[in-house]
């Protein structure tokens, strides 16, 4: 396929931002995938801020950081991101290069957590106050659980109403799959 896939270009995407140095956010670290990817982008001059309700998440996303060694590039907390603003640091303002979430529930755990629209929203409020300018927050919309629907609608209507002079807002999915694919929601903090 020469079309890239929901995954392959949410990378795409961090990488064009986030180079070594910069500060990155991992909004739901889940089994620590995107962690791992942002903490090589980030290098040793980097970091990452990491996220997740789920006691579950934290420990495989730190056995992840570890068996890469690259645990001290990295700060979890086992917090949901709507408390970003109370966890990161001060100076961080206005230096954030990317954050990534994938909403909906961790892969192999309990399907009843999930992640829902009024905290998704207030995290990337928050997020749009940390990020520089030309920064990027993708938000990877899996919708296809209960409650994912009303999730991705109120996301997709915060997104929408973002002012075109403080954001660029993307939408990137395949729109002929059956199962309600994933999708991605963008947005690049303007100057």
């Amino acid at each position: 396929m020469n079309v890239q896939g929901i995954l392959p270009f949410t990378r795409t995407l961090l990488q064009s931002v986030c180079h070594e140095g910069e500060i990155a956010v991992d909004g739901t670290c889940g089994n620590g995938h995107d962690t791992l990817f942002l903490a090589n982008l980030v290098g040793e001059t980097g970091h990452v801020y990491g996220f997740d309700v789920q006691e579950q998440a934290i420990a495989v996303t730190t056995e992840r950081l570890e068996a890469a060694s690259l645990l001290k590039r990295v700060t979890l907390f086992q917090q949901g991101h709507h408390q970003l603003e109370h966890l990161l640091p001060a100076d961080a303002k206005g230096r954030v290069a990317c954050a990534v979430f994938n909403l909906g529930y961790l892969p192999g755990s309990d399907k009843a957590i999930v992640t829902k629209g009024e905290t998704t929203i207030l995290a990337v409020k928050q997020l749009l106050t940390y990020l520089k300018e030309g920064g990027i927050i993708v938000l990877v919309i899996y919708h296809g659980h209960e409650g994912g629907r009303e999730e991705k609608e109120a996301v997709l209507q915060f997104a929408r109403n973002l002012p075109q002079k403080e954001a660029h807002v993307l939408q990137y999915g395949f729109i002929n799959q059956s199962n309600t694919p994933p999708f991605i929601v963008a947005i690049e903090k303007r100057g």
